[in-house]
């Protein structure tokens, strides 16, 4: 696998769930990262092990501030954009916020890259763009209407990439999530991912809350793919692999009950009590997508993704490390 050694990078977001991932990778990789965020939902412990390292420098900043977004990308050669307000329940709470956080922000940060000249704009896009579009599996150039603020405004990224590219001449690439999973990731809150959710209840001995009947299904994605798709993006040297996006998955979905009993079956491994749960039953969310499957065709010829974890063997390490750290 192509890996990014002995740069400068950016990381923004870099004390979240994906940024401080990212950045623990970077730093055994021998590179000097810089994280910006401004923990309105990263965590400090997040990159607490980091900060005894000479090569990484925490920026505490907004991305909605165009000085520090010039600060941040001042000699650098690459940018891993992850700084966003996630979660499509949030954003139909507080729309406004997740536009000036999604959309102002990501256009402050590409500006500022453009200006330093970094090599490369590697941005984290979403699966919420295909909004309204019942294809599966999901394909780059196919999408339809958003179904939600943030759904919107993780399209708007992709816009403002591509016409940045055309007009300043700034390299970007677009990853589209499909519901990363894995180490670090909140289980508290109201906006708190269905994975870390589930299993915090269930070491809790409680019964999770299924939204809607379980048949909704996911493609999710363990948190070492999207790292190596990182890279890959950031590498990338063919030409017709630039200015574009990318699904980011595995590339097989399962519902919702199926993910339940999954998770349940590894959790029972470590507490036998556990098999004995069953979940709830709520009405089903604003603005969700029912059905999720990305094709990665376009990813593993252009950047030559190949997933390393399928979705079992990524949830058997993520509960093993959520049982021992959420507990």
């Amino acid at each position: 696998m192509n890996k990014i050694e002995n740069s400068k990078v950016l990381v923004t977001g870099g004390a979240g769930f994906i940024g401080s991932n990212l950045v623990e990778v970077l730093l055994e990789q021998n590179n000097k990262v810089i994280c910006l965020d401004n923990f309105m939902t990263g965590k400090r412990e997040n990159i607490e092990s980091f900060l005894d390292n000479s090569d990484f420098v925490l920026l505490e900043g907004d991305i909605r501030d165009l000085a520090t977004c010039r600060e941040a990308c001042a000699g650098v050669d690459y940018v891993l954009h992850q700084a966003a307000l996630g979660s499509v329940p949030r954003s139909i709470k507080d729309p406004m916020t997740s536009a000036e956080v999604n959309i102002s922000g990501f256009v402050n940060m590409l500006f500022a890259a453009q200006e330093a000249k970094v090599k490369r704009f590697v941005y984290a896009a979403s699966s919420s763009t295909y909004g309204d579009n019942e294809i599966l599996p999901k394909v780059e150039d196919k999408i339809g209407k958003p179904l939600s603020p943030y759904g919107i405004t993780k399209y708007v990224n992709e816009l403002y990439a591509e016409i940045f590219a055309r007009i300043y001449g700034i390299e970007t690439v677009g990853l589209r999530y499909f519901n990363v999973f894995g180490r670090r990731q909140d289980p508290c809150g109201d906006y708190a991912a269905v994975i870390p959710k589930f299993v915090i209840s269930m070491i809790k001995h409680e019964s999770p809350t299924i939204n809607g009947d379980g048949s909704y299904s996911r493609d999710f994605t363990y948190i070492e793919n999207v790292v190596q798709a990182n890279q890959l993006a950031a590498l990338a040297a063919a030409p017709e692999a630039l200015n574009t996006v990318y699904n980011i998955a595995c590339g097989e979905r399962i519902t919702l009950n199926e993910l339940y009993v999954e998770l349940q079956n590894n959790l029972a491994k470590f507490d036998p009590e556990i098999a004995n749960i069953h979940p709830n039953y709520g009405p089903e969310r604003a603005g969700d997508i029912p059905h999720s499957l990305a094709c990665i065709d376009k990813a593993r010829k252009l950047l030559g993704y190949d997933p390393q974890y399928k979705l079992a063997e990524g949830l058997r390490e993520a509960t093993e490390w959520y049982y021992n750290n959420l507990k």
